[in-house]
């Protein structure tokens, strides 16, 4: 199967700034289910073995679209490293469901695309926003998390909190690249601001798309208590655990490898079945 490789197409976003996609798809088939993929807390569309995962799941039929967050760090010019800083400290979820929204508009119309079967995997973070607009927008048909938060409600608490407010910054070092990556107090503003619709508790309880909840039981950044609460939260949604798989499902940036960490191998043939069971392919 030939597969068409699409990558840092300019998407344009008025409500926040342009962004990054890539499309996966293969060449020979009409129309296609529309996978979009979100990326998470200090990720972007390329890290690790996330083109892997692409190509993968481009292979069992989809049109895979995977974008970085308008806000996510990442530049047009420096889509792999964290070279806006500031665009970091200013993002925000009202910002990245607003670059989600766009992302469905823009390839729901491409020619390959079936536009009535539409899935978005989202990863940690990426998790939370996307159980939110798959409440929100009923095109989406089909959602899986991965690695899931189940509450965006993660803002430092007590002093931390006080300290946040009063400097209106706080700084988390990036393990990998040592960066201190800045938050500003407008991230808890927003979020105060439109705190109902960031629940996601309350988007997972109302939320009709099908829904496939995928966690390691080793996961060291989100427990796996997590995804239990999410599946007691949506009980028609399928709760699949991994034995002793961590946070990124064995992959890690750089991954130099041809092939899937053996945990990602297996999220990602599990999303294949899971989408092909509950799109009737």
């Amino acid at each position: 199967m030939n597969i068409i490789r699409k990558q840092n197409i300019i998407i344009p976003n008025p409500e926040t700034k342009n962004f990054l996609a890539d499309a996966f798809y293969p060449e020979e088939v009409e129309k296609l289910p529309l996978v979009i993929f979100v990326h998470g807390y200090k990720g972007y569309k390329d890290w690790g073995a996330w083109n892997l995962m692409a190509e993968k799941i481009a292979k069992a039929g989809f049109f895979f679209v995977k974008f970085n967050f308008s806000h996510n760090g990442t530049t047009i010019a420096e889509p792999n490293s964290f070279a806006d800083l500031e665009a970091f400290g200013n993002n925000n979820y009202s910002k990245e469901l607003s670059d989600l929204g766009v992302v469905i508009d823009h390839f729901s119309q491409h020619e390959k695309v079936d536009d009535h079967k539409i899935i978005v995997i989202g990863h940690s973070r990426g998790g939370g926003i996307s159980i939110i607009k798959t409440y929100e927008d009923e095109r989406i048909n089909g959602l899986i998390t991965l690695a899931s938060v189940d509450s965006l409600d993660r803002f430092p608490k007590n002093e931390a909190f006080e300290q946040w407010k009063r400097e209106g910054v706080y700084y988390v070092i990036n393990g990998r690249t040592k960066q201190e990556m800045p938050h500003y107090y407008q991230f808890y503003e927003d979020y105060e601001k439109d705190i109902h619709r960031f629940d996601v508790e309350r988007a997972t309880e109302m939320a009709k798309a099908h829904f496939l909840i995928i966690h390691g039981t080793h996961d060291e950044s989100v427990s796996v208590k997590n995804a239990e609460h999410l599946h007691l939260l949506h009980p028609n949604s399928e709760l699949y655990l991994i034995e002793n798989a961590d946070h990124t499902f064995g992959a890690k940036e750089p991954w130099e490898g041809n092939e899937l960490p053996i945990y990602l191998k297996e999220v990602t043939e599990k999303c294949i079945d899971f989408i092909k069971e509950k799109m009737f392919l």
